[in-house]
């Protein structure tokens, strides 16, 4: 199965957030650094309506599932556990494909890792995602910074799972890395 989108950190907004994007047609590949947490995402799709979502056991299997150029949402906890995370996924990954850290990350965190990223033509984007484990379930406020040509990219996706209000979704370009 080739997945349109990967959500790498299992935790209640990582589980959340893949169940929205899957609940909304997206086919989500799941990993995290605990096989259970892997397990438990699986089975809340399958009870869910047999949602489209995939679980890995390795970084290597994780991002051998997705589609090129491949989407990877990060969920883990901010500071050293991001730079952890995308070290261990980054070694997999190919010139254009995006990495997007939708964890509550200090700014000066957020262009420093976009900057090392750049070297390996990477894209790097922070998103903030707010309204709690509630919203990342059923439609938060996402706020992406970053390349706008990585933007473009995720644009389908995250306009259909952001939450939606009279005048579209809440979301958009907000701009460049940092932002």
């Amino acid at each position: 199965m080739s997945c349109d989108i990967g959500l790498y950190g299992l935790a209640v907004m990582g589980q959340n957030f893949a169940l929205n994007m899957a609940s909304h047609g997206f086919k989500v590949c799941v990993g995290n650094r605990s096989p259970a947490k892997v397990d438990l995402t699986v089975q809340r799709a399958k009870d869910e309506g047999d949602l489209p979502i995939v679980g890995t056991k390795s970084p290597e299997e994780f991002v051998a599932q997705l589609s090129k150029p491949r989407k990877i949402v990060i969920l883990v906890m901010a500071g050293k556990p991001v730079d952890e995370t995308i070290a261990m996924l980054s070694q997999y990954l190919e010139e254009g494909d995006v990495i997007i850290d939708g964890g509550n990350e200090w700014y000066q965190n957020t262009l420093r890792r976009a900057k090392e990223l750049e070297a390996k033509k990477i894209h790097f984007i922070g998103m903030g995602i707010s309204g709690g484990e509630e919203g990342a379930r059923n439609g938060p406020s996402l706020m992406p910074g970053g390349p706008k040509e990585a933007y473009d990219m995720i644009e389908p996706i995250i306009t259909k799972c952001a939450a939606q209000v009279n005048d579209g979704p809440c979301t958009g370009y907000v701009g460049p890395v940092g932002a």
